[in-house]
């Protein structure tokens, strides 16, 4: 069998076409290179450009070729365009990941070599396909996307607020939570229409601020320099600007809601689990009722999880749970669990698989949001907290989390919460059940304090 494959005159049994009709193609930001079987014709690789002309006419050649199935990796977005022009002609588009073609080492590389690798991996049914919701969850993904790119970009703003501030020294920031709130922004806008008045300036505070009037004029005496003052409107302006477009970008994500099919059985929803708190909402629209609408539960009923995190959730991944037969292949999915890595029966090391997987980041920040929760979840949080350390607990907490979001999305089941003290006295009756089976191991008996001790076993 060797002799025959250095020969090149066959391949192992084992190692059977699965597609035949597959194409390999290396993606470019300005050319692409693709690979068919090489009984397609005289040239089974060819080179073709990147502009909307040089797709179609890639698609009309593999179909030329009866080629059913194509695979690519996936390279920054250039593979965007391609993929969805051969998604819409009928191919079956394989996008794979870079770490599971790349592990052919000494393999050489060039475009050519690349594509004829892809193409060889995919006959063989050696790749698997990146998860990839269905088109409208694409869609909605999309503006879930260029949302938080405009609230990283808006952010930024508010930092040079604070700089301008700082510059004229003032001390507004020490003063109030937040200098974009109610307080902070009635300040900010008075300054800029002309006021220079601290006393003045002072009594713009809401009731609600725990600072009074004389401690913030007294934070608000600076030096009202020019420069300093155009580079806080600008700020200001700018923060505001996006802000607009957040609104907008809202607006686009509560219509994208209405068009996804409906799996609730049109019954009322239920009141809010969890009574709101004092502060801004962070979306511009409400979203929970087509949430549920699109999912069938409510997974805002779960501690933790709001309105955006649960957004963020169907936008990643969508409401077809079948991608994931387990639960822990969820998990797995997420990079929620440890990555075991064992030689010789000896564990090296147990980390979480590395990897930028928004559905888990959304998960973890819901985790780290439970520490002061008086339920069963904050209490599992705060227990992980004091034994293992605040970054392994909010990662064990996103994880039973994730399993929570799994069930009820796969089987439309309703969240049922779990309060602290039951969670407490299950948590205290396995340990005492353990505790009783080891001391009965080791020839003892446990007893309970308020227990009367024998006199012959106290003798």
């Amino acid at each position: 069998m060797a002799r025959a494959r250095r020969k090149g005159n066959g391949l192992p049994a084992q190692l059977a076409a699965v597609n035949l009709h597959a194409a390999g193609i290396d993606i470019g930001s300005q050319e692409h290179w693709v690979a068919v079987p090489a009984d397609c014709g005289p040239q089974p690789v060819r080179r073709f450009g990147a502009c909307t002309a040089d797709l179609e006419a890639l698609a009309t050649w593999l179909r030329e070729c009866r080629v059913t199935t194509v695979a690519m990796e996936a390279t920054g977005v250039y593979w965007i365009p391609l993929f969805e022009l051969l998604e819409a002609r009928g191919f079956g588009v394989v996008l794979a990941d870079a770490r599971e073609v790349q592990r052919a080492p000494g393999r050489p590389k060039t475009d050519v070599q690349d594509c004829q690798w892809l193409q060889r991996l995919h006959t063989y049914g050696l790749l698997a396909a990146a998860f990839r919701p269905p088109e409208q969850i694409c869609v909605l993904r999309s503006y879930l996307r260029q949302r938080s790119m405009l609230v990283a970009y808006a952010s930024h703003h508010v930092q040079h607020m604070q700089k301008a501030l700082t510059q004229m020294n003032l001390k507004l920031q020490h003063v109030v939570s937040d200098i974009t709130g109610a307080t902070g922004m009635a300040i900010i806008q008075a300054i800029l229409a002309g006021e220079r008045n601290p006393s003045v300036l002072a009594r713009l505070r809401n009731r609600h601020c725990q600072h009074d009037e004389a401690e913030i004029a007294r934070a608000l005496q600076g030096t009202w320099r020019t420069e300093h003052l155009f580079a806080l409107q600008q700020a200001v302006e700018l923060y505001e600007f996006y802000h607009r477009q957040i609104a907008a970008c809202d607006q686009q994500i509560a219509d994208q809601l209405q068009t996804l099919a409906e799996q609730s059985s049109s019954k009322p929803l239920s009141p809010t689990p969890r009574a709101p708190k004092r502060r801004r909402p962070t979306l511009h629209c409400d979203v929970r009722e087509p949430l549920v609408r699109a999912t069938g539960v409510d997974l805002t009923a779960i501690e933790g999880i709001n309105e955006h995190t649960a957004l963020v959730l169907l936008s990643e991944i969508g409401t077809d749970m079948s991608r994931w037969p387990t639960e822990k292949q969820f998990a797995a999915w997420l990079g929620l669990c440890p990555l075991h890595k064992i030689s010789g029966g000896k564990l090296l090391a147990r980390k979480v698989r590395p990897g930028v997987n928004r559905a888990a980041g959304a998960l973890r920040l819901a985790a780290s949001s439970l520490q002061r929760s008086q339920s069963a979840l904050g209490a599992f949080f705060r227990r992980l907290k004091a034994r293992v350390g605040t970054p392994k607990a909010i990662v064990a907490t996103a994880h039973k989390l994730a399993r929570l979001v799994y069930r009820l999305l796969k089987h439309g089941e309703a969240y049922v919460m779990q309060g602290m003290a039951e969670y407490e006295q299950i948590y205290r009756d396995r340990v005492v059940k353990q505790l009783t089976r080891k001391a009965q191991e080791l020839g003892y008996q446990l007893l309970p304090t308020n227990t009367q001790i024998p006199q012959e076993a106290a003798g």
